[in-house]
This record gives C-alpha cells, sequence and structure tokens, in this order.
C-alpha cells in the first residue's frame, strides 16, 4: 500500500488539525509495514515449504540410485545399507509432506487471506483523500465568496456554496473518524489472528523433527555394525584413497 495526498490549493481555514493528520499517518504507516511485512512472510513461508520438498525428493532420489548401484548385486551388507537408506528417506519424504501440508493449512493460507485485507483498506484510504479534497476545495469557493463585497448574487452564491459543502464536509468527518477508529483495531488484531498460525507451524516443526530424530536412530542402528567414531571412519577412507592413488592407472605422469 501507498499512500500520496492528493496536492491541491488549501485553504486558508485549517480544516484538518496537524494532531489528527499526523494520527492518521502514524496509524497508516503502521498498516503499511504490516502489509509489506506479511507479504514477505508469506513469500518466504512458501519459498521454504518449497524447499523442503525438494530436498526431501532429492534424498528419496539419491537412495534410489544408490540402491539400483551394481555394487548392491554384488555386496550383501551394501545392499541391505542402502535398502535401509531408501526405506529412511521415503519414511522422512512422507513425513515431510505431511509437514508441509500442515503449514501452509496453518501458516501460509492465512498469510495469504490476511493481505487480501489491504487493498480495501487502501481504497477506503483513497476514499478518504478524495472526500479531503472535494472539502478543500468547497471550502475555499466558501472562502472566496466570504471575502467578496457581500452584493445580493455573491449572497446567493455564498449559500449554495454553503449548502454544497456541507454534505461533503460531514463525508469526510465521517470517512476520517472511522478510519482513525478501526486501523488501530486492525492493526492490533494481527497478534490474535497470528498466534495460533505461528503456534502451528512450531508444532508442525517439533512433530517433524520429533519423527526425523527416531528415523534417523533407527537408521543408525541398522548400517552402523562397526560402531566406528567419524574421526576412525575418516582414517580408514583416507587409507582406502591412498590404496586407489597407488594404483598406475591414476599415478602422475
Amino acid at each position: 500500500m501507498s499512500w500520496m495526498p492528493f496536492k491541491i490549493g488549501q485553504p486558508k481555514k485549517q480544516i484538518v488539525s496537524k494532531t489528527v493528520e499526523r494520527d492518521f499517518e502514524r496509524e497508516y504507516d503502521k498498516l503499511q509495514k504490516l502489509e509489506d511485512q506479511t507479504k514477505k512472510l508469506h513469500k518466504d513461508m512458501k519459498k521454504s515449504t518449497e524447499a523442503d520438498i525438494a530436498m526431501s525428493k532429492a534424498a528419496v532420489k539419491i537412495s534410489g540410485d544408490l540402491l539400483s548401484n551394481p555394487l548392491c548385486e554384488q555386496d550383501q551388507a551394501f545392499l541391505e545399507s542402502m535398502t535401509a537408506l531408501d526405506t529412511a528417506m521415503k519414511r522422512m519424504d512422507s513425513f515431510n509432506q505431511e509437514k508441509v501440508n500442515q503449514i501452509s493449512k496453518t501458516v501460509i493460507d492465512p498469510l495469504k487471506k490476511y493481505s487480501s485485507v489491504f487493498p480495501s483498506l487502501n481504497m477506503a484510504v483513497k476514499r478518504r483523500e478524495q472526500a479531503l479534497q472535494d472539502y478543500k476545495r468547497l471550502q475555499s469557493k466558501v472562502e472566496k465568496y466570504e471575502e467578496k463585497e457581500k452584493t445580493g448574487p455573491i449572497m446567493v452564491k455564498l449559500h449554495q456554496a454553503r449548502e454544497e459543502l456541507r454534505p461533503v464536509r460531514e463525508d469526510f468527518e465521517s470517512k476520517n473518524k472511522q478510519l482513525l477508529d478501526e486501523m488501530p483495531k486492525f492493526y492490533h488484531s494481527r497478534i490474535d489472528y497470528f498466534q495460533p498460525s505461528f503456534e502451528a507451524l512450531i508444532r508442525a516443526q517439533v512433530v517433524y523433527f520429533t519423527e526425523m530424530h527416531n528415523i534417523f536412530s533407527e537408521l543408525t542402528d541398522q548400517i552402523d555394525q562397526a560402531g566406528l567414531t567419524d574421526e576412525q571412519r575418516e582414517r580408514e577412507n583416507e587409507a582406502k584413497l591412498n590404496e586407489l592413488r597407488a594404483l598406475s592407472i591414476v599415478a602422475d605422469d
């Protein structure tokens, strides 16, 4: 949302106090920032869930490729390890999809619905500014006749101008009061609206990572028969790599 007040000639009489205009600008600025933050959060949440899905699908693809490796046909232990890994990745993908569906329903969709309210609010502000423009224009017209010599025709025009001004002034004051009353309410309602969504987000993450802990603990028990530490595995891999480097077909010229 952006608020660009109309630039027109100002009447001599101050029809909106500086305090009221300052209050209006302050409340509307808060809502503009809220709209930007809501849109950004909605966009970031969608990117996050899309990345989550891509990650788990890639993990399933990798485990499937490893399972179809010809080595699995030759080494029973390797086949069992890759089968366990593939099963774990598929379980992870299933739980991840449940998490994403839950987040979409409880966080992303409410963010989208909340964002859809701002265009109506923006339109209400534009109508208020249009009413203010009309108010200023007609107030200037009244002042112009008030400054002229009080002849019969001028008094008639002054009366007509005042009659024309009255409903326009009332319309602006009504719109202005409504926005000043409701903008703070709308802003403060964000807490009650979003709190259930953010709580649901936390619960979905807790459930997911609890399941991931269980899945990978089981996987570790299945494939980590030797019980080697990471340092021991690293030394073992380095030793095997050195054996490969010693082969004549990979030796430097």
